[in-house]
């Protein structure tokens, strides 16, 4: 079958449009550690069929952090990745195992207050963040990550409260995203997601979005960490609302 590049329920304008959106949404979380993954998807729910949304993002996202992980590899936190990896495995082959159907408004209900927590709250006690605190959160957010396909804002806000210099936080960021991201194109591939009609969109997206990555790098060049830190905490925050407003719709308490 011959590849195209605007994949069936797209057209010229609304792919164009998504490509300029991976540039400004990937210059969002170079440089404010976070957010862009989030506003992506929800920008492609817009127009992309349902069924493709969750493995198409986790696509582009993989390539977009992948990317972003290579530029700032120097700063990354490799202590926390290393105890990070394990459980991405575990956390992915328990969500392929079970593929459970909960209450989306459970999901979002419990990821917005959560981030609220880890923004506001009292400071979690460091030996969370040992590696078995660090293994326990990659496996969860992991296993999550396969039903409702963004979970950076929690993955950023508990990174955010290990470290204060803001590339070592988006670096490290970057390479948790990766890890979590890849097992998505074997766990949808085994369900039968056809990648292949999606793969040159995949691609251009993936580019697109390297050269928001750049962009966003050096405006984050220019920022104190105390300024990064405000402009991560609120934004974080906006998401969390956000995933709150959503849970009451879909509960139908408004």
């Amino acid at each position: 079958m011959e590849l195209t590049f605007i994949p069936e329920g797209l057209t010229t304008t609304t792919a164009g449009i998504l490509l300029i959106s991976s540039v400004i949404t990937s210059m969002i979380t170079a440089s404010l550690g976070a957010g862009g993954g989030v506003l992506l998807l929800v920008l492609m729910a817009l127009w992309i069929p349902p069924a493709a949304i969750i493995p198409v993002h986790g696509m582009i996202q993989l390539g977009s952090n992948t990317g972003r992980a290579t530029l700032t590899w120097r700063h990354t936190d490799w202590k926390a990745i290393a105890a990070f990896a394990p459980g991405v495995l575990v956390g992915a082959a328990l969500g392929a195992w079970v593929l459970v159907d909960l209450p989306t408004y459970l999901w979002q209900l419990t990821i917005g207050l959560f981030v609220l927590y880890l923004c506001w709250g009292p400071a979690l006690p460091r030996g969370v963040f040992g590696s078995s605190g660090i293994f326990l959160a990659s496996g969860l957010t992991s296993f999550i990550s396969l039903f409702v396909g963004a979970t950076g804002p929690l993955v950023a806000s508990f990174i955010k409260q290990m470290h204060a210099d803001r590339f070592t936080t988006v670096a490290t960021f970057a390479t948790a995203m990766t890890l979590q991201h890849a097992p998505k194109a074997l766990v949808f591939g085994l369900a039968g997601f056809m990648f292949r009609d999606w793969l040159l969109f995949i691609l251009a997206m993936i580019a697109f979005g390297f050269a928001g990555t750049w962009l966003g790098l050096h405006v984050l060049r220019s920022m104190s960490n105390r300024h990064f830190s405000r402009m991560f905490n609120i934004l974080l925050t906006l998401l969390a609302l956000r995933l709150l407003w959503q849970a009451g719709g879909s509960a139908g308490w408004w």
